[in-house]
C-alpha cells in the first residue's frame, strides 16, 4: 500500500473504534440517544473519517463544480445529522471511505501491472571511450555513431547494430514472445531488450528520443488521450446525470412535505413526516454516486490496452480499441507483412550441358557487387564469398540485369528483358516468383526462381481472423499477378489485387471503405512507407513494428511489435474481451443503482443498501475492469 492509502486505514480504524465506542456508551445509557452531548460524541468519528471529504465538496462548490460524489456524500451526512441519524451519516462515510480505499488500492493494482510492464527502459549506457574503456553515463547522452558495451543481465539501452559479440536476447517486454532471440555480428537489436549470455558491443542507429523503447512508453503513455465511444459517453452521461438526480431527491424530499404541510389526502403520504421523505431523499442521494461507471469504463480500456502491450501489440486509444471489436473487413499489403520480404531461391532449372550448382554460381558471381535483393538472394543461395579475382568488366543494365566476365566467360543475368536485348530465346516457368534467366557466351544457361515466401503464420492469420467474425480478406500488392494468385489461394485470403502502385492502394482503400455497412470498421495491416497513406485512410491502420519503416509505425494506429500477423487476431480478442467488459460494468451498475434507487424513492431501502448501490458497486465493477489485464489465455 502507498503512504496515502496507510493513511486512510489508520483514519478508519480510529474512526471505526470511536464509533464502535459512542454505540456502547448509548448501549449503556451513559449517552442519550439523542441530545447535543450525543450528537457531538457521534461528530468526533464523523470529522475523523469525512473531514477530507466536507472539504472538497466546499472547495469545488467555490471553484464552480458542485455536482460530484464529494457533494452527494455531504450532502447526505450532513442531511443524516440534521434528522438526529448520527450513528447512520458516520456509517454511511466511513463505508464510502472504505470503498474509495479499495477501489483507489485496486487502480494503484492496474496501474502498477502496467507500469511494470512498461519499465523497460534503463537508466544509463555503457559508452566505450577512445582508450577502450566504458563509462556509465545517461543514455539521451549517447550520440549517433558511438559504440555501447551491454552486458549478461543488463537491458539494451538504444537501437544499433551488433559489432562484436553474440548473445540471446529477452524479447518477452516488447514482444510479448517467452523464445529468446539469437544475434551475432550485424544484427539490428532494438531497445528494452534484455541481453541473457554474451556481451555485445553495439553501434548506436538512433538517438533515444527516436528508438524503439522511448516509442513505445510515448504510445502507451499517450494512449489515454484518444478516447473511445464508451468513454466520451460516461463522462457526458456523468456531467448531465448527477445534476438530475440532486433535483430529483429535492423534488422527493419537497414535493411531498408540501403536500403533507397541505393535509393533502394522499395513500402515499399517510403515516408519514417530512423526515422520512428527507431521510429517503438522502438515500437517493447516496444511491445516485456514479463512481462505478466513472472509474470502471476508463479503467477497462486502461487494462485492455495494457494486456495488448503484454502480447507485444501497442495500442495508441481506447478508441481503436473498442473500433477494432467491430472490424469486419481487413485489407493486407503483401511484402513484409504475409510474406517474409524476403527474397529466397526457391528453385534451379538448367539447360542441357550445364548444372545448377554452375548456373547459379555463374549468376551469384555476376551480381557479387550488387546490393538488390535479388543479387542478395542468389549469393546467399549459393554459398560462396565475395571473389574480386573470378569477375571482370561488370556492366549493369538498368532495368534488365547484369553481364560480367566470370572465369573469363560471359555471364548475363537479367530478367526477360536482358535476353530480348541479347536476341536470346528463353524459356517460360510455370512456377510463381521472379524467374531471372542465365547465358553463358550468349548461350542459354537457364532460369533461376526467386521467391518472398509466406510467413509461418500467415495462413493461421487468415483463419483465426475468419474465425473471430471478420466477414472479408483483401490483400493488395504492387507484385506480379501470377505471383499474388498464388500467395492468395495459399493463404485463404478472399480478394486480391496486383500490379498497385501506392496511389493505386489508397483508391482500392476507398472503394472498400465505401461498400462496408456504416457501422463496419476497415482495418488495414502494411510495413512499408508505402502503405503510410493507406494506414491512415483506413478505420484502423495495423503496422508491422520489428521489421517495419518509421513512416509506417507513426501512421499506424496499432504496433505489432514481433511483425506476427497472427497477433491481429489476438488484438482482436482483447478488444471484444476489454468491449465486453465495459458493457457488463454499465449495465450492472445502472441496474443495481436503477432498482436501489426505486427502492429507496418508496421507503423500501435503507443507507446499508444505499452504500452498497454506491460503494459496493463500484468495487465490483473495478474488480471486473481488471479483469482486461489478464490475458494470459491470449498468449501464444
Amino acid at each position: 500500500m502507498s503512504k496515502k492509502q496507510k493513511k486512510m486505514l489508520r483514519r478508519i480504524v480510529i474512526s471505526a473504534v470511536l464509533l464502535v465506542l459512542v454505540k456502547v456508551l448509548c448501549g449503556l445509557e451513559v449517552l442519550p440517544e439523542h441530545g447535543l452531548l450525543t450528537a457531538l460524541c457521534y461528530l468526533a468519528p464523523y470529522a475523523v473519517i469525512g473531514w477530507d471529504v466536507l472539504y472538497k465538496a466546499v472547495r469545488n462548490i467555490v471553484h464552480g463544480q458542485v455536482f460530484d460524489e464529494n457533494f452527494l456524500m455531504a450532502l447526505a451526512t450532513v442531511g443524516a445529522f440534521a434528522t438526529a441519524e448520527y450513528a447512520e451519516a458516520v456509517f454511511v462515510m466511513l463505508f464510502y471511505q472504505v470503498g474509495e480505499l479499495f477501489q483507489d488500492y485496486a487502480v494503484g493494482k492496474s496501474r502498477q501491472s502496467i507500469a511494470a510492464l512498461m519499465d523497460i527502459r534503463p537508466d544509463t549506457a555503457n559508452l566505450e571511450t577512445a582508450d577502450g574503456e566504458t563509462e556509465e553515463v545517461d543514455p539521451e547522452e549517447v550520440p549517433v555513431g558511438a559504440v555501447i558495451v551491454v552486458k549478461p543481465g543488463e537491458r539494451v539501452p538504444l537501437d544499433g547494430t551488433v559489432l562484436t559479440g553474440g548473445s540471446s536476447l529477452d524479447t518477452a517486454a516488447l514482444t510479448g514472445e517467452s523464445v529468446p532471440r539469437d544475434v551475432g555480428v550485424g544484427d539490428d537489436v532494438i531497445s528494452g531488450c534484455v541481453n541473457q549470455t554474451g556481451v555485445l558491443r553495439i553501434r548506436v542507429n538512433r538517438p533515444c528520443e527516436e528508438s524503439t523503447v522511448s516509442k513505445i512508453l510515448d504510445l502507451v503513455e499517450n494512449a489515454s488521450e484518444k478516447k473511445s465511444t464508451s468513454e466520451n459517453f460516461i463522462t457526458r452521461f456523468a456531467r448531465y446525470y448527477t445534476p438530475c438526480v440532486v433535483v430529483a431527491a429535492a423534488a422527493l424530499f419537497l414535493v411531498p412535505t408540501v403536500l403533507l404541510a397541505l393535509e393533502a389526502p394522499l395513500g402515499f403520504l399517510n403515516g408519514t413526516v417530512w423526515t422520512d421523505w428527507l431521510h429517503r431523499a438522502l438515500i437517493f442521494l447516496v444511491i445516485s454516486c456514479p463512481c462505478a461507471l466513472v472509474i470502471s469504463v476508463p479503467l477497462s480500456f486502461f487494462g485492455g490496452i495494457g494486456g495488448a502491450s503484454k502480447c507485444g501489440i501497442l495500442v495508441k486509444g481506447s478508441n481503436y480499441l473498442e473500433a477494432l471489436a467491430k472490424t469486419e473487413t481487413v485489407i493486407f499489403d503483401k511484402t513484409g507483412t504475409l510474406t517474409k520480404g524476403t527474397f529466397t531461391v526457391t528453385a534451379v532449372h538448367p539447360e542441357e550441358g550445364f548444372t545448377q550448382e554452375q548456373v547459379l554460381e555463374s549468376a551469384a558471381l555476376a551480381e557479387q557487387y550488387s546490393d538488390h535483393p535479388i543479387s542478395v538472394s542468389l549469393r546467399k543461395a549459393c554459398g560462396l564469398k565475395p571473389d574480386a579475382a573470378r569477375v571482370a568488366d561488370v556492366e549493369e543494365i538498368a532495368g534488365h540485369g547484369v553481364c560480367a566476365k566470370v572465369d573469363d566467360r560471359t555471364v548475363c543475368v537479367g530478367n526477360s528483358r536482358l535476353m530480348e536485348r541479347q536476341n536470346v530465346n528463353w524459356l517460360p516457368c510455370e512456377l510463381p516468383g521472379t524467374i531471372v534467366h542465365v547465358t553463358v557466351d550468349g548461350f542459354y544457361a537457364g532460369h533461376i526462381v526467386i521467391s518472398d515466401l509466406p510467413k509461418e503464420d500467415a495462413r493461421d492469420a487468415i483463419a483465426d481472423l475468419k474465425a473471430s467474425g471478420v466477414k472479408k480478406t483483401v490483400m493488395l500488392t504492387g507484385d506480379a499477378e501470377a505471383v499474388a494468385k498464388t500467395v492468395a489461394a495459399e493463404l485463404g485470403v478472399d480478394e486480391y489485387h496486383a500490379e498497385l502502385l501506392p496511389a493505386d492502394k489508397v483508391e482500392w482503400a476507398e472503394r472498400i471503405l465505401s461498400a462496408r455497412r456504416p457501422e463496419a470498421k476497415v482495418a488495414f495491416v502494411g510495413d512499408g512507407i508505402n502503405d503510410a497513406p493507406v494506414l491512415s485512410r483506413a478505420d484502423i491502420g495495423i503496422a508491422m513494428g520489428a521489421l517495419g519503416s518509421d513512416a509506417a509505425i507513426e501512421a499506424a494506429d496499432i504496433v505489432l511489435m514481433d511483425d506476427k500477423p497472427s497477433k491481429i487476431a489476438t488484438a482482436m480478442r482483447i478488444s471484444r474481451k476489454t468491449l465486453r467488459i465495459v458493457k457488463q460494468n454499465i449495465w450492472f451498475a445502472l441496474g443495481v443503482k436503477g432498482a436501489v434507487l426505486v427502492l429507496g424513492a418508496f421507503g423500501m431501502a435503507t443507507m446499508w443498501e444505499a452504500v452498497f448501490a454506491d460503494v459496493g458497486v463500484a468495487f465490483i465493477a473495478i474488480l471486473n475492469a481488471m479483469r482486461c489485464l489478464r490475458v494470459e489465455e491470449f498468449r501464444k
